[in-house]
């Protein structure tokens, strides 16, 4: 998988690891502002399985 993206990127080495590194920030932006906040409303995450006592 890895070496199949190497393998497509044009360009010398120093290029494909800044292309590469631009794309994964990219996808971590994605997900924290999109993929994230729609999937949390889908996932319980916050509900309480202890209940407090007085």
């Amino acid at each position: 998988m890895y070496g199949a993206l190497w393998r497509i990127l044009p360009g010398p080495a120093w290029f494909r690891v800044l292309v590469l590194l631009v794309a994964f920030v990219a996808l971590v932006w994605v997900c924290f502002e999109w993929v994230f906040p729609w999937l949390s409303t889908y996932v319980p995450i916050n509900d309480n399985t202890v209940e407090a006592h007085p």
